[in-house]
């Protein structure tokens, strides 16, 4: 009898928490709704008033007011993936965004961009990036995503040249925590005799692969993708990827993590034609050309320190046009708008022959990791 009356409370205490979790779900759609009605409204104005429909200064302040408010138990990771995915689906309402990315599909540039725009967006895949910046220049796709740099293997030289050609901008930055898995499409690990992957994916996991497949060929693709879907057509064949690529293309995970250095991780930038206004914690990217003599790149940096400002990148690159001629990118912590950031580029210009400001755009937290 005591143990029937025990079995009857934990029912009927389920069943009531059920309906209050039921309740609450209800109330949350309804709420949603509200939102995305509000968001129809906005995009009206917007619309009427000639506004761009993405604003990263507005959803960068959005995400920093949820945190502080955020006391948990919701996990922040989860946190950012619920309102990327309702921020995205606010954007479609006000006008559908198509989005393009070097591809194919499941490659790291496509999953940093579905991690910055959310699954509501349409996703265009190109095979090279400057047919990312060509897409977006043209009109056909808002919005372009490209790798600049990775935390191992450096700066991605030909997105950092493209920029002299374009006249895009970067709207926004995506640090993307970069994690290799090994895929195959049956059979183990002493089955795999060849192995495909993107030459920087056999460089991040160089001391794994002599570990571990010291005998198997290494043939390298154009993308972890595209070595994914080459894996997936013939036995004894693996490939260097994301666990993504795995879902896609009917892989299994022979191995997990296997990139010898922890930490590693990809900044991708979003570019596009938007201005983007500050938010009080941005960055501003600048290209730039000087004379060529003694002590010229020295005093053309020299203003950033003079008024204030934080430089946290500075990389160089031929010009192509001239022998030992080169252009140099660097990045502040400022943002255009800035008076101590137009001070100091009003002294650069003085000493540049060629400087170009490349965007300002809300900086981003490298630590953050994936959304999803």
């Amino acid at each position: 009898m005591h143990k029937e009356q025990t079995d009857n409370n934990f029912k009927e205490r389920l069943t009531q928490l059920r309906e209050s979790i039921d309740n609450i779900d209800n109330n949350l759609l309804e709420l949603i709704n509200k939102r995305l009605e509000f968001v129809q409204d906005v995009g009206k104005l917007k619309a009427k008033e000639g506004c761009q429909v993405l604003d990263s200064t507005r959803e960068s302040q959005i995400f920093q007011r949820l945190l502080e408010l955020n006391k948990g138990p919701l996990n922040e990771k989860v946190l950012r993936h619920l309102f990327t995915q309702i921020m995205a689906a606010s954007r479609q309402l006000q006008r559908p965004s198509r989005v393009t990315f070097l591809g194919p599909e499941a490659t790291f540039t496509h999953i940093a961009a579905m991690n910055h725009f959310g699954h509501s967006v349409e996703y265009i895949p190109q095979p090279s990036i400057r047919d990312v910046f060509n897409e977006v220049e043209k009109g056909t796709c808002h919005y372009g995503v490209v790798p600049v740099e990775n935390s191992i293997e450096g700066a991605v030289n030909h997105t950092l040249d493209l920029f002299f050609e374009s006249e895009l901008k970067i709207c926004a930055e995506k640090y993307q925590p970069i994690s290799h898995d090994l895929l195959c499409k049956g059979g183990t690990i002493h089955d795999i005799q060849k192995v495909y992957s993107h030459p920087q994916a056999f460089a991040q996991c160089r001391r794994w692969l002599q570990k571990y497949l010291p005998k198997a060929a290494l043939k390298e693709c154009g993308s972890t993708a595209l070595a994914a879907q080459k894996a997936a057509k013939k036995q004894g064949t693996a490939a260097i990827a994301s666990s993504e690529a795995a879902h896609m293309y009917q892989l299994e995970v022979v191995a997990s993590r296997i990139e010898d250095a922890a930490k590693n991780t990809t900044r991708f930038l979003i570019i596009g034609k938007d201005e983007i206004h500050r938010t009080g914690e941005d960055k501003t990217s600048l290209m730039f050309v000087t004379s060529h003599i003694p002590g010229a790149l020295y005093k053309v940096l020299k203003p950033i320190a003079d008024f204030g400002l934080n430089m946290v990148k500075l990389e160089s690159r031929p010009t192509k046009h001239e022998n030992w001629s080169y252009f140099f990118f660097v990045d502040i912590e400022a943002h255009i708008e800035d008076e101590s950031m137009q001070k100091t580029l009003e002294e650069m210009k003085k000493l540049c022959l060629f400087l170009k400001s490349l965007g300002s755009y809300p900086r981003a937290n490298e630590h953050k990791g994936s959304l999803i």
